[in-house]
């Protein structure tokens, strides 16, 4: 189906941040999918950091990495995690991109000595990058989620900039709030002021949102409804509630329930309501709620405390779980509180383990002694990024014998620099955006695990990294069982570690966590699940 003019819809959150714009977005995305249009999902980021790839996980989350090796939001991986479609650098807008573009601009004479302001000039800039998905003409809709929240000085911009395009657009646009209906349990009552205020907030800026979708812990009655319609301008089908849920894969059939789609589409004058197909998902959804096996799997990383930092894995555990109906229980462990005395009992009753990336030497000994700890029992070992660095650090230690060998990463003069800087890295001082990033091909070789897994011997995988396998000391590894399973074509760089003797153990370079999918697992994490059962069977 296809459909011009192209569609528009802004969605803005309010009241508090966290509610969950980018779930919201992104099963409004699959719903209009399912229905036959094509979508795409954009993320304005109000913060001035040109992207957050130089961003402590601990600030924003996992950074999250685009085929066009685009450093974006972790939004981004629900949007393609939901609607199995690639985003791009154009999917992510901060407003340090923006300003960025704007001050180029004016340093070349581009405005032709005029004063460089806010209006018209950011707002210009913003607009100009929310409607080049539109021009591309490969979409039907384009939802745009607004980071931040109503009424924050850095969302202003934005805010001036849709504010703008609806007028411009006319009946092709429309505005969905995302607010909460806070339960006070003191009185027993869900309160409905937040999101009046909030839509208040939104009109002292020009914008009458067309439907409110009302986060909340406790189901809406028809009165709260009424009454959130009546005090806030809306009708009251164009009140939505989203109700906590399990898992954030159920929000779409909510969605669908409560619909959200439907109210789109008759807002936007397209009364089409036939191809709704969601039986993949139902079926998804059905495996996820009643797996018949059960694995546990620890993650080491250096960011455990939040989440966040690691959400692509453990959505990849989910798919690769799920359709083995197979529930993935993550054990997550700290890498600087592994040791040598207390390794067994920190994996103990693990059926796999997944070294997380990461960047510094911070739990960088705790990771290989974890990993020398699974090699030596056998135990199926994931690593990814650094992660499978740390198993080529250790292989080259216990192994080949080099004792102290590293990374340069972390010592710049060791003797045996087992993985060490790309080239072309060495004389780069601004660390923004300046890594290995994006898609790159890999050739597998036959009959290796990895190839099992994919079943396949060519694929293309996702990078963000600087230092590579040394290949000086390739040879050595080989003689020794550890397999260069995976090598680039072009640079000749090793992508893929694995070792023939173990049961399940690989390290890849890149990062497959990126590209798993609800309607595709990745192969590697799917094969992982599969030893991990192997294992405890």
């Amino acid at each position: 189906m296809s459909i011009s003019p192209k569609k528009y819809i802004f969605v803005t959150g309010g009241v508090t941040s966290s509610l969950g714009k980018g779930i919201i977005s992104a099963s409004l995305g699959k719903l209009l999918m399912s229905r036959g249009y094509s979508v795409t999902i954009q993320k304005l980021d109000p913060y001035i950091n040109v992207d957050p790839g130089t961003m402590n996980p601990y600030e924003h989350g996992e950074c999250y990495v685009t085929d066009d090796g685009a450093e974006t939001d972790l939004d981004l991986g629900h949007y393609e995690r939901f609607l199995n479609t690639s985003t791009s650098q154009a999917n992510n807008v901060t407003t340090g991109k923006i300003y960025q573009t704007v001050i180029n601009k004016e340093r070349e004479g581009a405005f032709l000595g005029k004063t460089v302001q806010i209006i018209p000039h950011i707002t210009d800039e913003i607009k100009r990058c929310i409607k080049i998905l539109g021009e591309t003409e490969k979409y039907d809709f384009v939802i745009t989620e607004i980071g931040g929240t109503v009424g924050d000085i850095e969302s202003l911009p934005y805010i001036e900039a849709v504010r703008q395009l609806k007028w411009e657009l006319g009946d092709d646009a429309l505005f969905i709030h995302l607010t909460l209906v806070p339960f006070l349990k003191a009185s027993g009552e869900l309160k409905t002021k937040p999101t009046q205020h909030s839509v208040k907030t939104l009109l002292e800026s020009g914008i009458q949102p067309d439907i409110l979708v009302c986060r909340t812990e406790h189901n809406l009655d028809a009165n709260i409804k009424r009454k959130i319609a009546l005090f806030c301008n809306v009708e009251e089908e164009a009140v939505i509630e989203s109700i906590d849920v399990n898992s954030i894969y159920e929000v779409p059939i909510r969605m669908l329930d409560e619909g959200l789609d439907k109210v789109v589409l008759k807002k936007l004058n397209l009364n089409d309501l036939t191809n709704l197909d969601l039986e993949n998902w139902n079926t998804f959804l059905n495996k996820l709620d009643n797996p018949k096996k059960k694995v546990e799997v620890g993650l080491i990383g250096k960011y455990i405390e939040l989440k966040d930092s690691y959400k692509s894995i453990t959505e990849a555990f989910i798919h690769a779980g799920t359709l083995q109906e197979c529930k993935v229980d993550v054990r997550w462990i700290h890498a600087e509180d592994i040791n040598n005395d207390n390794v067994k009992e920190k994996l103990s009753g693990l059926s796999g383990v997944l070294v997380a990336p990461g960047f510094g030497d911070r739990g960088i000994e705790g990771k290989i002694t974890a990993i020398k700890y699974v090699r030596e029992n056998n135990i199926p070992f994931f690593g990814i990024c650094l992660g499978m660095q740390c198993a080529v650090i250790e292989f080259a230690r216990n192994i080949l014998g080099l004792k102290n060998a590293h990374t340069t990463e972390i010592n710049k003069n060791t003797k045996y620099p087992v993985i060490d800087l790309m080239e072309e890295q060495t004389k780069i001082i601004n660390k923004g955006g300046t890594m290995r990033l994006g898609s790159y091909y890999c050739n597998i070789k036959e009959n290796s695990k990895t190839a099992k897994a994919y079943q396949k011997n060519t694929t293309t995988e996702r990078h963000r990294h600087r230092y590579e396998f040394n290949n000086f000391y390739l040879e050595s590894f080989e003689k020794d069982g550890m397999l260069a399973a995976g090598i680039n074509p072009k640079s000749k760089l090793v992508e893929i570690v694995e070792i023939t003797t173990h049961p399940w153990f690989v390290g890849v370079q890149f990062h497959p966590e990126y590209k798993s999918t609800v309607a595709n697992p990745h192969p590697l994490f799917v094969d992982f699940i599969k030893a991990c059962l192997n294992q405890r069977s």
